[in-house]
């Protein structure tokens, strides 16, 4: 009688080559460079955020004054008038407060943003650590 052959176990190199290629995407994910943020602001902690770097972020500091890539802006209806032109139909408005801001004041700039034709308002904070 012939003994059948025993077949030699494969390493599994596809599932390998398929984690190695997953790690490469998320490092060039999360090495994404962003402009960095003014070093006197301080961010609002929350919990549980979705991390999105923001790179064309208004920045309102702490006694109201708003901010645009360094450079000062008027008012959030000022500010989405020179956005219109560039982005067309939807614009969404990141938020960069400072931690200091008052909640009132983050509400109404939030509302005029609206009022003035922001389709969204999102408003950046920094996660919480526990």
């Amino acid at each position: 009688m012939i003994k059948p052959r025993q077949r030699s176990k494969r390493e599994p190199t596809i599932a390998l080559i398929n984690i190695v290629f997953l790690m490469l995407v998320f490092f060039m994910v999360a090495g994404t460079l962003a402009q960095p943020l003014d070093p006197e602001l301080k961010l609002v902690k929350t919990e549980e955020l979705d991390g999105i770097a923001p790179p064309d972020a208004l920045v309102v500091h702490a006694d109201g004054r708003l901010s645009y890539r360094g450079e000062a802006v008027a008012s959030g209806a000022a500010f989405l008038a020179d956005r219109e032109a560039d982005a067309g139909e939807d614009i969404t408005v990141r938020l960069v407060p400072d931690r200091a801001l008052e909640a009132a004041a983050l509400v109404k700039l939030t509302a005029e943003l609206r009022r003035a034709g922001a389709a969204r308002v999102l408003v950046v904070t920094e996660r919480g650590l526990q």
